[in-house]
């Protein structure tokens, strides 16, 4: 794969989650878990964040053992989702 195969395989898992969780926009579970995790932590970890988080997570399983593709699709969707959590949260 290319790396334009990846993101619009990245695109697609997107969809495909979104209908498979019934959510209109795709998949956008990343609000509602971190505000029960900030409410079981007292933590403070913003949905940007946790997108990030999401995407570091990929990064580290991406470094050992054998290679896994997934890793470098959902990292890219995870990245795409932080930056329009950040969108969201710059928007006057």
């Amino acid at each position: 794969m290319n790396a334009p195969d990846y993101l619009r395989a990245g695109i697609a898992a997107m969809e495909s989650r979104g209908t498979e969780r019934d959510a209109p926009g795709g998949e956008r579970s990343m609000a509602r878990a971190v505000t029960a995790f900030n409410a079981i932590y007292g933590a403070r970890m913003t949905e940007e964040q946790g997108w990030m988080f999401m995407a570091v997570l990929k990064a580290a399983r991406s470094a050992y053992g054998t290679r896994v593709r997934d890793d470098y699709i959902d990292g890219a969707a995870y990245f795409s989702l932080a930056g329009e959590a950040a969108d969201r949260k710059d928007a006057p």
